[in-house]
């Protein structure tokens, strides 16, 4: 059931993509009325190139994270297996620091 999930998998990622771009769109509305600035634009000064980035990224992570998590739970829910793993690995730096 798990190999199933991969294309649905890649159909919800699509999907938080276009969800991403609209929601920045909206919340880079709330900071400047002009359009992000490009990294290559000329007059686009550090900050505003930088800041658009920032929060396009934070945009996309988050929607991503949460399409991907509704996505497993309605998984879970219509054929009783979760998709990915049920346990978070512990990391080599976690053990260092014990």
């Amino acid at each position: 059931m798990k190999v199933l999930y991969k294309p649905f998998g890649i159909v919800l990622g699509i999907l938080a993509g276009l969800l991403s771009k609209k929601l920045f769109e909206a919340v880079w509305g709330v900071f400047d009325k002009e359009e992000p600035p490009k990294p290559t634009t000329l007059e686009a000064t550090w900050p505003k190139v930088l800041g658009a980035a920032a929060v396009q990224g934070v945009t996309f992570k988050v929607t991503r994270a949460a399409v991907d998590r509704v996505g497993a739970k309605g998984w879970d829910h219509l054929f009783g297996v979760w998709p990915g793993d049920k346990h978070q690995e512990k990391s080599q730096a976690a053990e260092v620091v014990r």
